[in-house]
């Protein structure tokens, strides 16, 4: 019998996924997942923390309990619009307290939340009230978010606006803090549109709905922002969702003091990245949550060095700004005990920059819209793998298949498409399952689109994505690989790679390179000879541009469609002339 046991125990080893071995010892990568609908993790907080603060927004605190009641009141509210399982409901709104309640209201309600980015233009705001079939949308009679959702409740399907005020929720707040998003709008309130006041306004004796299955019941409709096509709604499962929050909990379970934490949360909650990493997960860890509705350098160092902020995620160009801003000498950080990097590649020396100037480890994780944020984590005290994302979370599994649509999965150290399966994977694409079919691979794996590699002890390595790699005489050439590579010459503070069109080589690699405050412009033949050592001749670039700012995502990640679409004219003019 022990023979036996043996024979098992030694298949069992042979059969294990290869970063197990790197886990650290507190960390379970076959961690039980019990799917719950999402409002279960607010509860859990409020049964222990009742009276902690939840959010703290421009001063003005609002404890879980008051979170709770405000949330059952926003149910209660939209259900009395019509909200019931099957209704969905736009959120058009930035990081303030209003936000939180809806969310979670509408979940109590029943319904499904439609998450919709300010910064969208009017097309794609409509396409996405129309596919999603959103009936009612919550926002803010500020003149940046109002004006654009009365347009479009004439002449789309919305048929109700739920307009908040920013101050509703900042009494403290000063006149400076209070203007920080704009000058106000004027509502008009009616049969069609009323205030958030009017939402909350009653005793919050909502009708309970049971979620049977949370693992199939639609939350969260998060629309992709793919560089090609009209965007699609990925289907956000409560299941997926508190599977995200539990793998977030396994991960950071020794970093983590619930009831202690304080985040500064700067990223748009609109953002699957913000919303899970700083909601959710904020939430169920009963941490409070410092809200800005923008990002602002001196104004972040203020908080963190004033109020002790213990967590502070961004995306590098937050961290970038931070660290090449004058006065972030000036200012305390030694509170940070935990910093994530999340929303693209982290240069190299960005985060070691962080650490020399904070003591915090900047980690970095992978993940995407489809994979509700989560897909790789770096481990507490891993030794440095520069260029790795981490190893897959628990109860993921990854593979790297050829990128010719192939499943036989790549030996060890070879690059292809990243594809992941786990319980926090997107159900499909809304009303698309022919976008689902082409995503998925015949076992239920998801292909994301990311080309990388993984080593030999499950460290996962992003080179760059699939739309982005530049063919160039035959090779294949990787943007990021040029970027690390331009971050080591001093004075550079951001910089996009992309591939332009080349009569002889086919495409050929342009950098667009911001530079840092004080640093004097240099010549392309000086950035020439400093990568001339650093990058192979297949990599050499054909050109480049320095330009005061580059483009960027709504959540502050650089942005390469703009630039693309740039060289796209260019090459179209020169052709006509």
């Amino acid at each position: 019998m022990s023979g036996l046991n043996s024979d098992l125990e030694a298949l069992s080893v042979a059969t294990a996924p290869r970063w197990i071995p790197s886990y650290p010892e507190n960390v379970r990568w076959d961690l039980p997942f019990d799917p719950q609908p999402i409002p279960a993790l607010l509860d859990a907080a409020v049964a222990e923390f009742p009276d902690n603060s939840a959010i703290d927004f421009f001063g003005s605190k609002m404890s879980y309990r008051e979170l709770s009641h405000k949330v059952a009141q926003a149910a209660r509210g939209f259900q009395l619009l019509g909200v019931k399982p099957g209704v969905h409901v736009g959120l058009y709104l930035p990081n303030c307290p209003h936000y939180f309640i809806s969310f979670l209201g509408v979940l109590r309600a029943g319904g499904t939340v439609v998450n919709y980015s300010p910064l969208d233009a009017e097309r794609t705001l409509e396409h996405k009230i129309e596919d999603s079939e959103t009936d009612i949308m919550v926002t803010l009679g500020l003149q940046a978010f109002y004006p654009r959702m009365a347009t479009l409740l004439e002449r789309t399907r919305l048929r109700h606006l739920v307009v908040g005020e920013l101050t509703e929720f900042c009494s403290s707040a000063t006149p400076e803090q209070r203007d920080l998003l704009g000058p106000q709008a004027a509502p008009q309130l009616g049969a069609d549109c009323s205030s958030f006041a009017q939402l909350l306004d009653n005793q919050g004796d909502y009708q309970a709905y049971a979620i049977e299955d949370p693992s199939n019941c639609l939350a969260v409709l998060q629309y992709t922002g793919g560089t090609t096509g009209v965007p699609k709604g990925a289907m956000l499962t409560h299941g997926n969702v508190t599977a995200s929050c539990a793998q977030l909990r396994e991960v950071l379970s020794a970093a983590v003091e619930p009831g202690q934490e304080r985040v500064l949360a700067v990223l748009p909650p609109f953002h699957i990245y913000a919303l899970m990493v700083n909601m959710i997960f904020g939430l169920r860890a009963a941490a409070e949550l410092y809200l800005h509705p923008r990002f602002d350098v001196l104004t972040v160092l203020k908080e963190i060095s004033e109020n002790r902020i213990t967590t502070f995620p961004g995306v590098p160009t937050m961290f970038i700004g931070l660290l090449s801003h004058p006065a972030t000498a000036d200012y305390d950080l030694s509170s940070l005990k935990m910093s994530n990097s999340g929303g693209a590649p982290l240069p190299v020396e960005v985060q070691q920059q962080y650490f020399n100037r904070s003591g915090c480890t900047l980690r970095e994780g992978w993940g995407m819209t489809e994979t509700t944020t989560t897909g790789t984590f770096t481990p507490k005290d891993a030794a440095p793998r520069p260029g790795s994302c981490g190893v897959p979370v628990p109860g993921a599994h990854i593979r790297i298949l050829p990128l010719d649509g192939g499943e036989t999965e790549l030996p060890v150290g070879e690059k292809g498409e990243v594809c992941i399966k786990g319980p926090n994977i997107t159900a499909g694409y809304w009303r698309r399952p022919d976008a689902t079919a082409e995503a998925m691979t015949s076992d239920g794996y998801l292909r994301t689109g990311d080309i990388g590699y993984m080593d030999a002890d499950g460290f996962v390595y992003i080179v760059d994505r699939t739309k982005d790699m530049i063919l160039c005489s035959g090779y294949n050439v990787y943007p990021r690989t040029i970027e690390e590579a331009i971050y080591e010459f001093p004075g550079v503070e951001e910089v996009s790679v992309i591939g332009v069109a080349d009569a002889y080589r086919g495409q050929a690699p342009k950098a667009f390179i911001k530079l840092k405050g004080g640093t004097e412009p240099f010549s392309f033949e000086t950035l020439q000879a400093f990568l001339a050592s650093r990058l192979g001749k297949h990599e050499r670039l054909q050109s480049m541009e320095i330009r005061a700012e580059l483009p960027k995502t709504p959540v502050g990640k650089l942005s390469k469609k703009e630039l693309y679409e740039e060289e796209k004219q260019k090459q179209a003019a020169a052709v006509s002339a």
